[in-house]
């Protein structure tokens, strides 16, 4: 059970927080003669192996734990540097995020370069990736969660009945406690995703830039958001890549989620239909849906491999993120469908190895994304709002609703929230490109259009018509990646909301 339930947490990390100071006390902007200039060195080994053969130079950023006290305790943010290809060209840098909340985004540059990034957009930014506060390189933090520990993933298990919101109540009660325990210092409370934009003006400002541009995915599209808001001077040109549809992930958000699969999972169904001779889970996608429910039914009544129905929902969703995960997916639920034991638990074990421990649990990531999405709203406290959500979100999405509508450790969080949500600001400069494929299992369409409505004519959005999370680079639509590149490196902003066919 242990093996495989290390695969859905992985899956589950990489998909999808009283303090005396006020909003009205803490500084918005960093200031300019007080932020140190940074100085360029070697990347740590981690890194360097990762980002290879792109080679990327790292420094250190110094800012304020909390900022409503700007001369108290500092924190180390480490950034890193693939410089532009062309001086001549040169416009400016580009900060990266590559969402989470808690995920490493130093390398992400060398990534987009593997992938694909255009020249003309190398040539003209500095990529900046950065570890933000908590995370990786940037003072970290933890909650102490181990391989052993029952709370092993960002989202909820699916609750088959009532009783299991109960029990995953005190699941999620030993979680905020352990946080609250491992944190002697009060950090996590900092972490939230008003006080990492005001981190990003911080950067800014060590790097001697006036404005920045900024590409972020997934969460990062909430702080990105929330830094065009905060900071309208200072943000140049904004892409937000697949959209949570707010400056934050509150309980609305996750039960998104839900919805994504029923959106998602016709394009695997389809697929797999077509391919019915090879795997035998439907000749039509209405047969494979079926076939997901029956398996899933099966697991909560008898486990296979140590993979239970909950597992496998997990496994599911996490494999919707993209179309070349679909053979993987397929194979799992043939073996599962089959009741093939020895296949299933091979294909766990063998994803396992293969990943070189990038399957084990991550307690950095996982405190981080608790920290800022707990930190950043108040969630409910009461245990029956949640036995009603996935109630009603059981029959409502019946996929995946009992997973995203279940209860989380935000409900017992020892933080309340020091300020507000940021409020998307429509008054400013028309900066800000959404990006958003039409189906999309953790970030659905529906949070492009909401964050569009929520910015007005300061925005303009590039619809999708394709299955997947991440669209600029990481997608496969020549619309979408030449409308991005036009806005990146010519400042070219859609007259109008754009539609791009599937290629």
């Amino acid at each position: 059970m242990k093996r495989q339930r290390s695969a859905g947490q992985s899956l589950a990390v990489l998909v999808v927080l009283g303090l005396g100071g006020s909003l009205a006390t803490v500084p918005a902007a960093a200031e300019e003669p007080r932020t140190p200039q940074v100085e360029w060195g070697r990347c740590p080994d981690d890194v360097v192996a990762e980002a290879a053969p792109t080679e990327l130079r790292c420094a250190t950023v110094p800012v304020p734990l909390d900022y409503a006290d700007p001369e108290g305790e500092q924190i180390d943010l480490t950034v890193s540097r693939l410089a532009a290809a062309d001086p001549d060209k040169r416009r400016g840098v580009l900060m990266l995020n590559p969402g989470g909340p808690g995920g490493s985004g130093l390398t992400l540059s060398a990534l987009l370069v593997a992938q694909g990034l255009p020249g003309s957009v190398t040539d003209r930014y500095d990529l900046i990736g950065m570890d933000t506060r908590g995370v990786g390189h940037s003072t970290p933090v933890s909650c102490g969660f181990t391989q052993d520990s029952p709370y092993y993933a960002n989202i909820p298990p699916y609750a088959v009945d009532d009783a299991a919101v109960t029990a995953q109540a005190q699941v999620a009660e030993q979680a905020a406690g352990q946080c609250a325990g491992n944190d002697p210092d009060g950090r996590l409370r900092h972490l939230t995703t008003a006080n990492t934009a005001r981190d990003l003006d911080r950067i800014r400002a060590a790097l001697g830039e006036e404005r920045t541009s900024y590409l972020g995915y997934s969460y990062g599209t909430a702080l990105g958001a929330a830094y065009a808001s905060m900071f309208p001077e200072r943000a140049d040109r904004i892409v937000l890549d697949s959209n949570i549809g707010d400056t934050h992930l509150d309980r609305d958000g996750m039960r998104r989620y839900a919805l994504g699969m029923e959106q998602t999972l016709p394009d695997f169904a389809e697929w797999a239909a077509r391919r019915h001779d090879s795997y035998g889970l439907g000749r039509t996608p209405r047969q494979v849906r079926a076939s997901y429910l029956t398996i899933a039914g099966r697991l909560d009544d008898a486990p296979v491999a140590g993979i239970d129905g909950s597992l496998f929902r997990l496994l599911t969703f996490g494999h919707l993120f993209k179309q070349a995960q679909y053979p993987t997916l397929a194979q799992t639920w043939q073996a599962l469908h089959d009741g093939d034991t020895a296949a299933a638990r091979g294909l766990a074990t063998a994803r396992e190895e293969t990943a070189d421990g990038a399957l084990s649990p991550n307690d950095n990531a996982l405190t981080v994304f608790l920290s800022v999405t707990c930190n950043d709203v108040e969630w409910p406290e009461d245990v029956t709002t949640y036995r009603r959500g996935v109630a009603e979100d059981r029959e409502r999405y019946p996929l995946f609703g009992a997973a995203t509508a279940n209860i989380t450790p935000c409900a017992f969080w020892p933080y309340a929230p020091a300020e507000a949500p940021v409020e998307v600001d429509a008054e400013g400069p028309r900066n800000v490109l959404l990006l958003q494929n039409r189906r999309d299992a953790s970030t659905p369409h529906r949070g492009g259009k909401m964050l569009r409505e929520k910015f007005g004519d300061r925005a303009r959005l590039v619809s999708v018509d394709d299955s997947g999370h991440g669209v600029y680079v990481l997608g496969d639509n020549s619309c979408a990646l030449n409308t991005a590149t036009r806005y990146l490196v010519e400042g070219e902003m859609p007259a109008e909301d754009v539609f791009c066919r599937a290629d």
